[in-house]
């Protein structure tokens, strides 16, 4: 049985009023015959930053992706916006796993953002024949560019970038048709620890400026402590929702896993997850 958010104190004001852009209703997601995780209960409101957590295989990654409409449910009922979730939902900014563009690629990234708006259209872009639309089009990939901070370089080839570069561009990408909700698969991995942190400050003010709800997956709660309000924590079929303090603890991490599990907070605020069970070794997110 999950822990119901609705017990939960959320670190943003609660709006008891408004009606959540996502509402997730006893649902349940079975792949090949196993089912992945059951009975989950969330309601997330506009502006909210929630990070889902979990070890390896657990189904952080299938919970985002039957929110944006592209697994199917096996129980229960997923809504976005009052509508049940639906595949190509426009809006929806969505940034899957990680890619990465080899030093090879000399495509600029002002080009790779501007794919978000135009990405689907066939044939040549003639800007002549539509010079308001350009204007508009130009407008709209120079706001959602600086939006994430990559005005500086956003010209030059996407594969001579960092790694934080290229990844600040694919977000711009995915906040250029200006959604309201804005999903993300794993886009902290392979990231050292200062643009993980720069990302997820980034992704913060992105939410709080535009009102824009975030879901992101993550496997360490560290570099996003302090930017999320929430977090889904998915383990052994079961799910968790609350603020970093309610939900990564000793106790329910315990009961998540079914064995003994100890959340140590270091002096300088990190948070230390220890254990180990017969199938998995705990601290493979070490929250270290």
């Amino acid at each position: 049985m999950m822990t119901d958010s609705s017990s939960m104190i959320s670190s943003r004001p609660a709006s008891a009023h408004l009606v959540p852009v996502i509402q997730v209703n006893d649902a349940a997601v079975t792949l090949g015959g196993r089912t992945i995780w059951q009975e989950v209960a969330l309601s997330v409101q506009a502006g909210e930053f929630l990070a889902i957590l979990g070890p390896n295989g657990a189904g952080k990654s299938t919970l985002l992706k039957a929110i944006l409409g592209l697994l199917p449910l096996s129980a229960g009922a997923i809504s976005v916006f009052g509508k049940p979730a639906r595949r190509g939902n426009a809006a929806i900014g969505y940034v899957p796993q990680r890619r990465h563009f080899e030093a090879d690629v000399h495509v600029r990234g002002r080009s790779i953002v501007q794919l978000g708006l135009d990405g689907r259209n066939w044939g040549l872009s003639l800007p002549w024949l539509q010079p308001g639309r350009a204007r508009a089009t130009k407008r709209r990939v120079a706001e959602a560019i600086e939006l994430v901070g990559a005005t500086a370089y956003a010209d030059r080839p996407i594969g001579e970038l960092s790694g934080g570069e290229q990844q600040r561009l694919l977000i711009a990408q995915a906040l250029v048709r200006r959604p309201r909700i804005l999903a993300l698969d794993e886009p902290l991995d392979s990231l050292d620890l200062r643009n993980q942190q720069g990302i997820a400050g980034v992704i913060r003010r992105v939410s709080r400026e535009t009102g824009a709800a975030v879901l992101l997956v993550a496997h360490d709660i560290n570099p996003i402590r302090s930017a999320v309000d929430r977090v889904v924590y998915v383990a052994h079929g079961q799910v968790a929702v609350g603020t970093p303090e309610e939900v990564i603890t000793t106790e329910t991490l315990s009961r998540l896993y079914g064995t003994p599990i100890e959340v140590l907070r270091a002096s300088d605020g990190r948070i230390v997850v220890v254990g180990q069970s017969e199938e998995e070794e705990v601290s493979y997110h070490a929250h270290r």
